[in-house]
Formats: C-alpha cells, sequence, structure tokens
C-alpha cells in the first residue's frame, strides 16, 4: 500500500504530521508500506517509511517532505498499478499496490484531484471519491449540497472574484446583511488557513484580501454567537449504513473564542480544550450523530469524514462543514472521537484501509 503525503497546499506540515501518525499505527505484518511524499512545489519522491513515521514539529516549525529522495511515479501496468521509483533518470524498481492512502489536506488532494488520478490509474484508495471530495472542499458546493438535501445549514453569503472586482460595495452590503460577527474564509481551503472573524464593518475588507491570498472565491458565515461548537466522526461500513462516532466539543477559552490555524496545531497551554464526549443529552447526542451520518450520505462520502456542527442556545442543530479528510494524527479530533466510542487508533486505521482494498473500480 502507499501512504501518500505532503502535497502543494498550505496545509503541507499537517499532512507530514498525520503522515508520520499513520506509519506508525499501521499493522506491518498485515501490510507493506511505501511511501510518497510530494513536495511544496509538486515533486513526488519515494520516502522510506522510518523516515516518515520520524517527522515531527520542532517548535512551531511543521515538518515538510525533503526533495532529496528519488523521483517516484503511479504507473498503470496491464497487471495492476506500479510505484515506479527513479533514479538518475533510470527506473529502479517498480512496486506493486492495492491501495492508496492519501493524507493530502486542502487543496490538490483533498479536492478531488488525486482522487481523480487513482480512478484513471486503477488505483484502490481511501476515502471519498472525485465528486463528494470536490463538493466537500468547496464550501459553497457544500452548503449548496446540504441545503438541497434538507440539512440545516446556516445563513452565509458568497463572494466570487467577479463579485468583488466589479460589485465590492454591493458584496460588502450582504456580509452586513448577515449581521456581525461574521467568519471569512476560503471557500476551498482548510485547517482555519486564511480564516478571520470579524466583529465590525472596519475590519472587513482586510479579511476579504486575506482570505483572497488563499483562494479568490470566499465564503462568509454567519457566526453563531453563544452556539456550541461540535463535532463527530463518520466511518464508511462493509456493509450496513456509515457509522457515527461519539460527538466531541472544541471549547475555546480565549477572548475571540476563535477556532483558528494556531489553535489546531500550535495550541497556547488552556487556550482551547476538546471535551470527548462532550457533555449532551442522549437525545442531543444521537441527533447530531444521525445529522452527521445524514450529511456524509447526502455528500456522496465513502471511507470517512469529520461533520462539524453548532448547537445554539435554543438547542437548534446546524451543519457547518464536513471534511473529507480530517487530521488524522493521534492526538486529533477523529481518532479521539473514535476512541471514545471504542475503537483504537490502531484498528480505526486497520479499518480505513481495509474499507479502501474493498472498494470497487469504476463508476459506484
Amino acid at each position: 500500500m502507499a501512504l501518500v503525503f505532503g502535497g502543494a497546499s498550505t496545509e503541507h506540515g499537517v499532512s507530514c504530521l498525520t503522515a508520520a501518525s499513520i506509519a506508525a499505527a499501521i499493522d506491518p505484518d498485515r501490510y507493506e508500506v511505501v511511501g510518497i511524499g510530494i513536495t511544496t512545489e509538486g515533486l513526488w519522491v519515494h520516502v522510506p517509511v522510518d523516515e516518515i513515521t520520524a517527522l515531527g514539529a520542532e517548535g512551531d516549525e511543521l515538518p515538510s517532505v525533503s526533495p532529496h529522495h528519488p523521483e517516484c511515479h503511479l504507473l498503470r501496468r496491464a497487471d495492476g498499478p506500479r510505484l515506479v521509483t527513479v533514479d538518475a533518470g533510470t527506473i529502479r524498481d517498480e512496486t506493486p499496490i492495492d491501495v492508496a492512502f492519501s493524507l493530502l489536506h486542502g487543496p490538490f488532494g483533498e479536492d478531488g484531484t488525486i482522487q481523480g488520478m487513482f480512478e484513471m490509474l486503477g488505483v484502490r484508495y481511501v476515502g471519498s471519491g472525485v465528486a463528494a471530495s470536490a463538493n466537500g472542499m468547496d464550501k459553497h458546493l457544500m452548503k449548496t449540497a446540504f441545503a438541497d438535501a434538507g440539512l440545516p445549514v446556516g445563513p452565509y453569503t458568497v463572494i466570487t472574484p467577479a463579485d468583488w472586482e466589479n460589485h465590492p460595495d454591493e458584496a460588502r452590503g450582504r456580509v452586513e446583511a448577515l449581521g456581525f460577527p461574521v467568519f471569512v474564509k476560503p471557500a476551498r481551503g482548510g485547517s482555519s488557513v486564511g480564516i478571520s472573524r470579524v466583529t465590525r464593518r472596519e475590519e472587513l475588507d482586510d479579511a476579504l484580501i486575506e482570505a483572497r491570498r488563499h483562494d479568490p472565491k470566499i465564503v462568509v458565515e454567519a457566526g453563531f454567537v453563544g452556539a456550541r461548537e461540535l463535532e463527530c466522526a463518520v466511518l464508511g461500513s462493509f456493509e450496513g449504513p456509515p457509522r457515527a462516532s461519539a460527538i466531541s466539543e472544541i471549547v475555546m477559552h480565549t477572548n475571540d473564542g476563535f477556532y483558528d490555524f494556531e489553535s489546531k496545531y500550535n495550541p497556547a497551554e488552556g487556550a482551547m480544550e476538546l471535551v470527548v464526549p462532550a457533555h449532551l443529552s442522549e437525545e442531543t447526542t444521537e441527533a447530531l450523530r444521525r445529522l452527521a451520518v445524514w450529511a456524509f450520505t447526502a455528500m456522496g462520502c465513502e471511507g470517512l469524514a469529520r461533520v462539524d456542527c453548532f448547537l445554539t442556545a435554543e438547542n437548534e442543530l446546524f451543519v457547518n462543514e464536513i471534511n473529507t479528510m480530517p487530521g488524522m494524527t493521534e492526538f486529533s479530533g477523529y481518532p479521539k472521537m473514535w476512541q471514545a466510542a471504542g475503537m483504537p487508533y490502531r484498528e480505526l486505521v486497520t479499518e480505513l484501509i481495509e474499507l479502501g482494498l474493498r472498494r470497487p473500480l469504476g463508476l459506484r
């Protein structure tokens, strides 16, 4: 099996952390692992497994894929897909690939691009397919699909490049109509990169400029003041409906209460807390788990996804986002929720690999 990690997105370092945890958790008696690292420039290199497991943050510096490894490529042969390693322009070896576990976060990996390549090459893989990955990456298309399926979605507006260039005042007016605070987000980003919490009109343009640094298409969401931020992990099934985990709650202990990139990956002491399982009534817990499975099914997801929701003071549930390749380090929310539901980390990783191995090729 191939572990694919790194990538050309701003979430390169997060992907490397995920790969280190996954590689360490894979049962070596069941699977032979080869590592495919993608550098920030997009070069594919063959990385030894022991180097993947050694990846880790150094202070505030996240790890990255070194280009100083043999170049590699995935190819489709008559007898199945192969990983071809190239050294000084010469093919050094070919390794059969039964399944790929793409741990790429963000654009050019989580958005259906590499999934499309796997489909073309006849490679089975872990996680959602092309359409679910692409729609799940784009917060505008995601919310459209949720609303079409009848899921409760909070107020939002979309600012396209044409909107901002040709009708900026009208775009600002639509944001103001949502009421402050709002969250300004790159439409196709992840890990809270480029997101700003805006509490007054004077802050809006700076937030839009920051978001546009990462994506020319922007989604602006109404802030749920006083709402609880809850998450549920959903796991595919060999037979029957998808499964929902225990619920977690993100509790922020900072003044702005904003779960940003630093809070997720370089948290200050006491800045945030992930409460698993969340302190909810049995009725609310089951309602949220049903909502998470509904969102997973509505998007056509496969394998795994994390569904993020809000619970208002009036006890109303809203679906905010779905993440088709959530953080998967041992200490990330997705594995923690399954651990709370009785599934240890190594068992979860094995389950995901087996789901990938059993998926049919082609249309399904």
